[in-house]
């Protein structure tokens, strides 16, 4: 085969679906649509005389052919990047752009106050658009640039470059007068197993934590998201185990109790992620700086 009969459109689309190990993620990451992801994949087996990815119950599995291709074929798209990005200025105060960051509902009430004030200081053409990603595929989308960086306590997320931001702990929060607080305030090991808690089910550290307690089965309420917690926690005799950072903010209103029981597996570190393809791309890079120079002061 001939490098004249090679569109790299094809070999970031192997790339893809080499990582993702399924067509129809791939095709979404590359903002295709799957039957165009496969008719590309058919042209590529073909060039390449490899059948490259074999179906399997939950997706695509690599052949010898693609396992010896992936490294390379990474390493090179890489490249290209960084020779495309390398003489691509990136101005702040003229900029007009649009970053792409991963934040879960209580990462963006942490962070996004903060960095959207700095950015009207810094950078006033700048927008934020802010969505969570399914955990398995945050690697994936800021390798392919469908994400710019991701923010948050993401330990199944490898093979990304990280920048630990701030140590936080998941801390009980109740409401003031609960009839399981002390006289003094406080929460006994023997009462913290009388409680009935309230969980986010995309939280699943806060489900784990519970199971470990042997607590699960006093779990009453799974809601969607963290942040409608602490109106449910005022109102019921609930409680919810939340970052001791976040909860602080509730409970300087006077109207919760912050208890920090021991808790297993209860610290924990937030952090920056980004992909390795995009170190020298300047938006990129401009971007990290922001967020280190804001969050990662509080580190301990």
């Amino acid at each position: 085969m001939h490098i004249n009969d090679m569109d790299l459109n094809l070999l970031r689309l192997f790339d893809a679906v080499y990582r993702s190990r399924n067509v129809s993620r791939a095709a979404h990451l590359l903002g295709m649509t799957q039957p165009a992801a496969s008719q590309g994949l058919t042209r590529l087996r073909l060039l390449l005389k490899d059948p490259l990815f074999i179906r399997t119950s939950g997706g695509v599995a690599p052949t010898a052919t693609a396992d010896q291709l992936a490294k390379a074929v990474a390493q090179a798209l890489g490249l290209i990047e960084t020779a495309l990005n390398a003489s691509a200025a990136f101005e702040p105060r003229t900029a007009a752009r649009v970053f792409n960051i991963h934040l879960s509902d209580i990462g963006e009430a942490r962070f996004l106050p903060a960095l959207m004030h700095a950015i009207r200081e810094l950078a006033p053409n700048i927008h934020i658009n802010s969505a969570p990603v399914v955990h398995a595929d945050i690697a994936n989308a800021l390798d392919s640039g469908q994400l710019d960086i991701a923010i948050g306590f993401l330990p199944s997320v490898t093979q990304t470059r990280q920048h630990a931001l701030l140590h936080d702990r998941y801390s009980v929060l109740l409401r003031k007068g609960h009839p399981l607080l002390a006289a003094d305030g406080r929460l006994s090991p023997e009462a913290l197993q009388q409680l009935d808690f309230a969980a986010v089910r995309s939280h699943a550290e806060t489900l784990h934590i519970l199971q470990l307690l042997q607590l699960d089965q006093r779990l009453r309420l799974k809601a969607a998201h963290f942040l409608a917690l602490p109106d449910i926690v005022r109102q019921t005799d609930l409680a919810v185990l939340m970052p001791r950072h976040i909860a602080q903010g509730f409970a300087q209103s006077g109207d919760y109790v912050l208890i920090d029981s021991p808790l297993p597996l209860s610290e924990f570190t937030v952090s920056l992620h980004w992909s390795s393809r995009f170190d020298n791309e300047a938006g990129n890079a401009w971007l990290r700086g922001v967020v280190v120079s804001l969050f990662a002061q509080n580190e301990k």
